[in-house]
């Protein structure tokens, strides 16, 4: 090929590979429209702005406020506005009392009502919730104002739910499906959620059935930028991570579609989590989800949307959403397999392919494969010894996150050039044919045991195309080769990024097997570049380049702050009381505390204080003992029935605290708190022994109603935990400077008091 064309067809490439991000999302302009019938971004973002301006956890002082925010908003615009308030505990045994927010716009007709929903509290404790999910209210807000500006009559009721607690156990929602009477209205549900600070929206389909007809539907309304596909789902579906929709489908019935957000996920659930921080592209990207859907969703029939088939699904610039049916699977792979392989005979009958030159050409795939395969795996171990902050960052994804995924990216670029450069005698079509034969491998697996990414054989066929021209043409078009290697490029290259992003560095194996893989498909254009080691050692300085820009924004400073932890922990036992934290590399500000003389804590016991990612402590040090107050216990029944002993117990807080976490030693055969029963799900498989986790609100008390066996004695560890300790006045505890936040995930900033009660 020559040297022109190669530069050529490697910037249609390069072009091809950021048009397929760039195309995910509309651009921010402000003041983009001035019709009083669309979606503003800029009104949105006021609302944002209003709703982060402090923290809002359930219990904190902003979370009425910001209740009280939105409530006004909607009556602004003319909406009755209702409050559902009760006790929940959802699946996980994380007590509140949710505090939800409803309002209802009437239909024409009596069918089945669309629901719109997102969440007001932010994290615990430090989270502002711009995103999470300030942007969700915030779009809702804003898409209601300029569907009622339009002044439709839509024919479903509209029903706004801005429910309370998600962050804590999905109690809002929980208590919404379980106990309020519109809850049988609802035929569909378009749920707003976040888990970073930007990047394009993925839709995700919560269905307890098929999801051909919302499929269909979503189609049909026409949003302007889908970024969707089954495997992303069929991802979804197999990790911890639920949001309030989850509830609606698990204990509902009701079917809906998620919005979310998961790019710059190191500001999830910390202090930068603020207003400055919100992509304002991405908000964009909400709103032109919500408009078209919400004007198709409110005149479409919700009451025919179940179904029993299914679609595989996926997006591509210039096309939208493109989608078929499950039953295509099967055909379409074994179509792919029959055209490979009338083509492999074709190709040894005419002798332009031999069997000697296709072994040889298998060779740096396979060694390419395992090199970046072995670089993706253990990158994370490697980067987190180079760099032992890391492991404060409880996300898993880095501020330099970006810049890694582009040194991996690189690095795997040129292990693949460096391989293919040593058989450059090999054709380029002796040369596709094990990859091909290993991706028609890979169709077959996910086909049986990942249906949902059943669309990657799409890009085969464009390669089988390739493949074709390779057999019966000595030197074919270089650019229709360029042309047919696009499909590849517009499906996979957004999955590059996509895995470390939304699952962590650790993830990184994701991204340089993908990268692998797509240059495997590139190869009909590759294969003829005559200077492969230049194109690997191009590559390889852009991976050190990475690599040091990465390096020279390792630090922290107050744009990319250190997550740091501090508690003070008493032991109301034995009066000895601890500081803590869950650092592993200690910062100045946590060092005034746990200096020269902190230490590794003893191995910590199953009934210990639990967190999101099961995080211990990791050092701790001598306090002083100050004068803090532990709970107040009182036992009003004890009485045997039968096999059981029943006992009440009221546990009752002498000082203001936010969370009050309960351990047991022994089987609970049931439990009742606070009026609310306890799942034997949840008792039987209550992990580490705890009972429940209470989010106080208003410091009201913790009322227990148990059942133990009759010969049992029952042992409660009990944690106390308030986040006061910057502020309480028998601390002196200087505030962060601005290159630390808290760290999010685990109790932080807290004066902890334990205590442990015996009933014999």
């Amino acid at each position: 090929m020559k040297r022109f064309t190669t530069i050529l067809t490697a910037l249609i490439l390069l072009l091809a590979i950021y048009w397929s991000f760039r195309a995910l999302m509309p651009q921010y302009k402000p003041n983009a429209s001035s019709a009083m019938t669309s979606f503003s971004t800029d009104l949105a973002l006021q609302h944002v702005k209003r709703i982060s301006e402090k923290p809002h956890a359930v219990g904190f002082e902003g979370h009425a406020e910001v209740r009280e925010y939105i409530v006004a908003e909607l009556e602004k615009m003319g909406l009755e506005t209702t409050i559902q308030e009760g006790y929940t505990a959802g699946d996980w045994g994380n007590l509140s009392k949710a505090v939800n927010i409803l309002a209802r716009i009437k239909g024409s007709e009596s069918g089945k009502a669309l629901m719109l929903l997102s969440h007001y509290d932010s994290g615990p404790h430090s989270s502002y919730g711009a995103s999470d999910a300030g942007s969700g209210v915030a779009t809702i807000l804003e898409g209601i104002r300029a569907f009622k500006a339009s002044n439709s009559k839509p024919k479903n009721d509209i029903i706004i739910l801005i429910t309370d607690a998600e962050e804590l156990g999905l109690n809002g929602a929980d208590l919404f499906v379980k106990e309020h009477p519109w809850k049988n209205d609802v035929g569909l549900v378009l749920n707003f959620e976040a888990r970073g600070s930007g990047g394009p929206s993925y839709m995700l389909i919560e269905t307890n059935r098929g999801n051909a007809t919302l499929i269909k539907e979503f189609t049909k309304a026409n949003p302007e930028y889908p970024v969707a596909n089954s495997l992303a789902y069929s991802i979804y579906k197999m990790l911890p991570n639920d949001t309030d929709l989850t509830v609606f489908r698990e204990d509902g019935d009701i079917e809906g579609f998620n919005f979310a957000f998961i790019d710059d996920h190191f500001d999830y659930h910390t202090a930068k989590d603020s207003y400055d921080r919100l992509d304002k592209n991405t908000l964009a990207h909400q709103g032109s989800y919500l408009m078209p859907l919400l004007h198709h969703f409110s005149n479409a029939d919700l009451n025919t949307l179940k179904s029993v088939d299914d679609s595989i699904y996926f997006n591509v610039s210039f096309f939208k959403l493109v989608s078929y049916p499950f039953e295509w699977i099967w055909p379409m792979f074994g179509i792919a397999i029959v055209c490979f392989i009338l083509l492999l005979i074709h190709g040894l009958r005419k002798k332009t392919l031999s069997l000697k030159q296709i072994g040889k050409g298998a060779l740096p795939m396979l060694l390419a494969l395992i090199i970046n395969g072995i670089l993706g795996y253990f990158s994370w171990s490697i980067l987190k010894w180079m760099y032992p902050a890391y492991k404060d960052m409880l996300h898993g994804f880095t501020y330099n996150g970006h810049t890694y995924i582009f040194a991996f990216v690189f690095v795997s670029i040129a292990v693949c050039f460096w391989m293919y450069s040593k058989f450059n005698k090999v054709t380029t079509a002796n040369l596709l044919v094990a990859p091909m034969t290993l991706w028609l491998i890979i169709c077959g697996l996910v086909s049986h045991f990942l249906s949902g990414a059943s669309f990657f054989v799409i890009p085969v066929f464009a390669v089988l195309a390739a493949f074709m021209v390779l057999i019966n043409q000595e030197k074919p078009n270089p650019y229709l080769l360029t042309f047919l290697s696009l499909p590849a490029i517009g499906i996979y290259a957004p999955f590059i990024k996509m895995f470390p992003v939304g699952l962590g560095l650790k993830m990184m194996i994701a991204t340089t097997l993908f990268v692998t893989l797509t240059f495997y498909l590139l190869l009909p254009v590759f294969g003829f570049y005559q200077k492969k080691k230049r194109w690997a050692f191009l590559a390889i300085l852009l991976f050190f380049g990475s690599m040091i820009a990465a390096h020279f924004n390792a630090g922290f400073d107050k744009n990319k702050p250190k997550p740091t932890s501090l508690l003070y922990v008493l032991n109301a036992d034995t009066n000895k009381a601890l500081w803590a934290t869950y650092e592993n590399t200690i910062s100045d500000w946590t060092a005034q505390y746990l200096g020269s003389n902190k230490s590794k804590p003893k191995k910590l016991s199953e009934k210990t204080i639990s967190s999101k990612y099961s995080s211990g402590f990791t050092y701790v040090s001598e306090a002083p003992i100050k004068d803090i107050t532990p709970m107040k216990i009182e036992k009003t029944r004890d009485t045997v029935i039968g096999d059981s002993r029943w006992l009440d117990i009221c546990i009752t807080p002498q000082r203001h605290v936010n969370r009050l976490e309960i351990f047991t030693n022994t089987n609970v055969q049931s439990a009742v708190v606070n009026t609310v029963q306890l799942s034997d799900y949840f008792l039987e498989n209550r992990g580490r022994g705890k009972l429940l986790t209470h989010y106080i609100s208003n410091n009201e008390y913790t009322d227990l109603q148990l059942s133990i066996p009759k010969d049992a004695v029952l042992e409660l560890t009990l944690y106390e935990a308030s986040n006061d300790l910057l502020s309480n006045s028998q601390f002196t505890i200087p505030a962060r400077p601005e290159k630390y936040i808290p760290m999010p995930f685990i109790l932080n900033d807290a004066v902890l008091v334990t205590k442990t009660v015996r009933f014999e």
